[in-house]
């Protein structure tokens, strides 16, 4: 059977990681926007998708 995930349950170096990520995930978001907006190429939009991705999955505690 499968354990639930609980981010309570982890290490205080993942906990700390997992801090530091949420705080820094929004100004990456908004400087990959304004890239994508001026120079507007497949890998741009692809980071721009995986950081939006990731920003949600901190927000919910998906991971």
């Amino acid at each position: 059977m499968k354990r639930r995930y609980t981010p309570y349950t982890l290490p205080p170096w993942l906990k700390k990681f997992r801090g530091v990520c949420q705080q820094f995930i929004v100004p990456f978001i908004v400087f990959q926007g304004l890239r994508t907006l001026i120079f507007p190429t497949f890998f741009d939009m692809l980071l721009l998708i995986t950081f939006i991705f990731l920003a949600m999955s901190l927000y919910f505690e998906w991971i």
